[in-house]
């Protein structure tokens, strides 16, 4: 392995022969650090944490450090980073807590740009983009391909559906149906993720039926539950039943609803 000298490992951490630790890093204990992972400079990598193979961490970032909770007492917790991510410079992650199950989970393939953070307990699926110093808080779950504008905020326990994009500097403070478009300050879901949809091939017929769907939403009878459920119960397209599926679930936060 390639461990620069002025680097720190601590006894006891695992290394693949093939991942790169560069100068004045710290690397904890109890870390695991995969294949061809990368650690550039000054990177602080702490905790119970697991780095999945080909991940490349920037300059000054912490990883695995404890929580952000004052409820946190010292218990047993860990975060685990799936393979092929990009950490920028100064991102913090922590690690899980026992109310939350005690554990963090980053995915694979994602992208995290330089001062975001993403809390405790957190659960964030694959092919992400979190732009620049965007926070997302302790408990939420960011579905796949999601993507998170700069200076955003996700509130705690918020979920976020598969292909959902918010925009710059925008609060979100409740669930996001998969593939809708957030955005404003204070998160007005806006529409749905027209471009994201294209751009992964998605069929012109279930864009068609998500578009149909979306109105529904939108403007048919009884609540926002009951339409969900109208919409699971009547539509072809898989991917219009994930949306309903998704608003079905079990949450505690309410949703962010079309205009």
């Amino acid at each position: 392995m390639s461990v620069h000298p002025s680097a720190v490992v601590e006894e006891g951490a695992k290394i693949d022969p093939s991942a790169t630790v560069g100068p004045f890093c710290i690397v904890g204990a109890q870390v695991v650090l995969g294949a061809d992972v990368v650690l550039k400079s000054h990177v602080v990598v702490t905790g119970q944490t697991t780095v999945g193979e080909g991940t490349v961490i920037f300059p000054f970032a912490v990883i695995g450090e404890i929580p952000q909770d004052l409820k946190f007492k010292g218990e047993d917790s860990r975060l685990e980073i799936g393979a092929r991510n990009r950490i920028r410079e100064h991102v913090t992650m922590n690690c899980g807590t026992e109310g939350g199950g005690g554990v963090t989970h980053v995915g694979d393939d994602n992208l995290f740009m330089a001062g975001c953070h993403i809390a405790h307990d957190a659960i964030l699926g694959s092919n992400i983009v979190v732009v620049n110093n965007a926070a997302v808080a302790g408990h939420c779950v960011i579905e796949d391909h999601v993507i998170i504008g700069g200076l955003s905020g996700i509130h705690q326990w918020v979920r976020i559906g598969r292909g959902a994009i918010i925009g710059a500097v925008t609060m979100v403070t409740n669930d996001v149906i998969p593939y809708g478009l957030v955005q404003a300050p204070r998160g007005d879901l806006d529409g749905l993720n027209l471009v994201g949809l294209k751009r992964r091939g998605v069929a012109r017929a279930d864009i068609t039926a998500l578009r149909a769907a979306f109105q529904m939403l939108a403007q048919g009878e009884g609540t926002f539950h009951d339409r969900a459920e109208r919409l699971s119960a009547e539509t072809e397209s898989d991917y219009v039943r994930e949306i309903a599926d998704f608003v079905l679930a079990d949450s505690g936060r309410h949703f962010l609803t079309p205009k």
